[in-house]
């Protein structure tokens, strides 16, 4: 059995009792009730009587007198027919009345009047009045026994008895009960009903889940939400977020998030959007990390209950893999340089053999003025530092590979060497590749203008490119940003999340990198200030 209609069948049977229990004790007390109306009754009547001045002049008279009159007499007698009247107008068993000696001067049956009562009178002889359930000549009834005093004394003598049976006492009863039953019923109708009604209410809210799959649930949930790396947020319908765990307010960087939104959290609308649209997690910068989210909406049956956000961090592995593409670029360069080195040294080497000195020595300035590559890194000379120099050679070499050319502008100054060489090749490398790529998308002459200026620790890097500029209304720091119809829809800066990257990395150091012009004269201009990433010689 379902533990919801366990629950229901419990309520059910409680009502019930609780109904039965409620429905006997009333009954009881009904009971008690009437037995105690009519011996009020009864003793209200007896006092009424035997405060009669007759009944106490006849009374007094027939015991001090010691008279023994016969039955008839007393039939015929005042009390006997005052008796008598007075039980048909208040619907009592009887009314008896006795002298002190306990003789019957009145009596619903005549023959027994004369007789002594089947039941004790000492009480009233004694000035008591008594309330009692006794059994006499006339049955089973309720009866209270009042003292008849002598007129002007206190002197008993006699007695004043009137009783009421027992099925007229308790004729209302079946009425009653049946009143009792009819509500009883109804409540339990009532009960069985607001039951029914909170056992649905209650699979409604736990989506038909029962306790023992509650326990488990929670448990699975504890050991998912806690048991991976991956940051997880349970939005609800509105947005807020109900559920998250501790890997998620640690890559976010948030204290306590439960009730707060995504947009709480740093998030702005076009994130968000992008977010619940895409088909695959969206790349997101959120404190200067790169972030993959991705949203799952949670329906069960045909209700819908919000959406799970799964969080990953991946700022140090992109970053990785960036530097590694910029040390595998390098790699390329260097190789490629040491073989055209190699094959210029050997041209040299024969026209040393071959006596031809003056050539030779042409043919070895050349070498020297150009660093031994077929496509040198124009403006060289103007660059001095050891590690951009290399750098930025073997960058050259690769763009002249697509048929561009890296320049060194002649505003180039740099009198420091780098001290973060990761960072500068990561962001370096990014901006070099995105304006190769814009340089190639553009018409001739195709080429790519470096410059760079060091101030202390800081170092100011401007890239500017022959491309065809930044489309209007193009985002380059928006994962999948990139031109519109009117140009032929070209990838331009930005098509990856690298600049999200480099952004973030230059951000880290306490610099910037934005764009500086979007391409009003020829290309775009872009423009990095990276504080703490150079030292003195």
């Amino acid at each position: 059995m379902r533990f919801a209609t366990r629950i229901l069948v419990i309520q059910v049977l409680t009502i019930a009792l609780v109904v039965s229990v409620c429905a006997g004790i009333t009954a009881a007390l009904t009971m008690d009730q009437l037995k105690t109306e009519a011996e009020h009754t009864a003793l209200a009547i007896s006092r009424s009587i035997a405060s009669n001045p007759e009944v106490r002049a006849e009374v007094a008279a027939d015991t001090f007198t010691g008279a023994d009159p016969s039955p008839a007499e007393l039939a015929a007698g005042n009390l006997q027919e005052f008796a008598q009247a007075t039980a048909d107008s208040t619907g009592a068993l009887f009314v008896v009345i006795t002298d002190g000696n306990g003789i019957r001067l009145a009596h619903p049956d005549p023959s027994r009047l004369g007789e002594i009562v089947s039941t004790s009178f000492a009480a009233a002889m004694r000035g008591e009045e008594t309330i009692a359930w006794e059994t006499g000549t006339l049955g089973d009834s309720a009866r209270a026994k009042v003292p008849v005093f002598a007129p002007g004394s206190t002197t008993p003598v006699g007695e004043v008895s009137v009783g009421f049976e027992r099925e007229s006492v308790y004729s209302r009863l079946p009425a009653i009960l049946l009143s009792m039953l009819v509500i009883s019923l109804l409540a339990l109708l009532i009960g069985t009903i607001v039951a029914f009604m909170l056992r649905r209410h209650w699979e409604r809210i736990t989506l038909g889940l029962q306790p023992e799959e509650l326990i488990t649930l929670v448990q699975n949930h504890t050991a998912v939400l806690e048991g991976i790396d991956e940051g997880v947020l349970a939005l609800n319908r509105d947005g807020s977020i109900g559920v998250h765990n501790q890997q998620a307010q640690d890559i976010l960087g948030a204290g306590p998030m439960r009730g707060r939104t995504l947009k709480d959290l740093g998030l702005d609308d076009d994130t968000l959007d992008a977010i619940f649209k895409a088909q695959r997690p969206e790349a997101v910068v959120h404190n200067g990390r790169i972030l993959y989210v991705a949203s799952h909406p949670v329906i069960r049956g045909e209700q819908t209950l919000g959406h799970v956000i799964t969080i990953r961090d991946r700022t140090d592995i992109i970053e990785l893999s960036e530097r590694l593409d910029s040390v595998r670029n390098m790699t390329h360069a260097l190789r490629a340089q040491r073989h055209e080195f190699a094959n210029r040294i050997h041209t040299a080497t024969g026209l040393i053999d071959a006596g031809r000195f003056g050539e030779a020595a042409d043919f070895l300035g050349e070498i020297s003025k150009n660093g031994g590559q077929s496509h040198p890194l124009i403006g060289a000379a103007h660059l001095n530092e050891a590690f951009l120099s290399s750098f930025l050679n073997t960058a050259s070499i690769t763009a002249s590979e697509r048929g561009v050319s890296l320049k060194v502008s002649a505003d180039t100054l740099v009198l420091g060497e780098v001290a973060a060489a990761e960072d500068v090749a990561t962001i370096l490398g990014n901006l070099i590749a995105n304006a190769v790529t814009a340089a190639v998308a553009g018409e001739e002459p195709r080429w790519v203008e470096i410059t760079l200026l060091d101030d202390r620790d800081t170092l100011a890097i401007t890239i500017a490119d022959s491309g065809p500029g930044i489309p209007a209304g193009v985002d380059v720091f928006r994962q999948g940003a990139n031109a519109d119809s009117a140009t032929d829809n070209v990838e331009v800066h930005g098509h990856g999340i690298g600049l999200k990257l480099s952004r973030a990395l230059a951000r880290s150091h306490g610099g910037e990198l934005w764009v500086i012009d979007h391409g009003s004269t020829a290309g775009a201009v872009f423009g990095v200030q990276l504080p703490g990433v150079m030292e003195e010689k």
